[in-house]
């Protein structure tokens, strides 16, 4: 049997959405896109319905985000540690912090990744109006390393309705790898469309990865296909951005774009399981 037939999938980013994440108005233009109606978001979401998802896809393990914005958290650290207790075999947490509040963002990190057991820490620019090279990360920058776990943000345009230069990579992200050579930076969402930028970035330092999160195999870049199918095999992960997108429709198609056995395993789930220590 063929590799890309049995590879294990593990997905580098979902999130197993709540009611309330759900009706968070800043959302209201990706649920647009999805065709869902906030009106109709049921009042509990139970996590088979997660579950399901990633079953229809054959994905073995996904790594579940919190997330937290200004106004506080949407996602609670408290809340995505439940889902992987409830399913440790299925599941790995990713931390989120306030970024307004860095001594106690870094408190919060130390917490959840010893206490609770998540393995990363996710921040998204755009939610914060804030690039990656911005004072008030250093600290969890220097606390991620201490603690052995990558720091994951979302580079290239924003879906919802805000600025999307802070994720642009250069000089952005460029002065983070330079600053912190030690920091394992997995960048999500391609970077599209600086996507070159973000392969330069990938080529460039032995510590930065890129995530295909939100993105079908149909709307890859070309040079991200043919970086994922030389240099790059061991610097791509698969990724879907659940519940906006669903682990199949973006695994739908992937065996057209060319890659061989080796490079097809190493993406599907081998580079996730190797940057996150899984």
């Amino acid at each position: 049997m063929s590799t890309t037939l049995r590879a294990p999938i593990i997905d580098a980013w979902i999130q197993h959405p709540t009611p309330a994440f759900l009706r968070e108005p800043m959302f209201a233009s990706l649920l647009r896109w999805m065709g869902v109606d906030a009106s109709s978001v049921p009042e509990e979401i139970s996590y088979d319905f997660t579950l399901a998802a990633m079953d229809a896809a054959g994905v073995e393990r996904s790594l579940v985000s919190a997330w937290w914005g200004p106004r506080g958290p949407l996602l609670s650290n408290d809340e995505v540690a439940a889902l992987v207790r409830a399913h440790p075999e299925r599941f790995t947490g990713v931390a989120s912090v306030d970024l307004s509040r860095p001594m106690d963002a870094v408190r919060e990190l130390r917490r959840a990744v010893k206490s609770l057991g998540l393995r990363g820490l996710r921040i998204l620019p755009w939610l914060w109006n804030l690039p990656p090279n911005d004072r008030r990360y250093y600290p969890l920058y220097a606390e991620c390393i201490e603690l052995g776990v990558p720091f994951c943000l979302q580079v290239g345009h924003t879906g919802p309705l805000c600025p999307s230069e802070p994720g642009r990579p250069i000089p952005y992200l460029d002065e983070v790898a330079l600053d912190f050579p030690e920091l394992v930076v997995v960048a999500g969402h391609i970077g599209y469309p600086w996507h070159n930028e973000m392969i330069s970035l990938a080529t460039k330092y032995p510590n930065v990865y890129i995530d295909t999160s939100a993105y079908k195999p149909s709307r890859y870049p070309r040079e991200l296909v043919e970086y994922m199918r030389g240099r790059g095999r061991k610097k791509v992960l698969f990724g879907s951005n659940f519940p906006m997108i669903s682990p199949s429709e973006c695994l739908d198609g992937l065996a057209t774009i060319g890659l061989d056995d080796d490079a097809h395993a190493r993406f599907v789930g081998g580079n996730a399981r190797r940057v996150f220590g899984l």
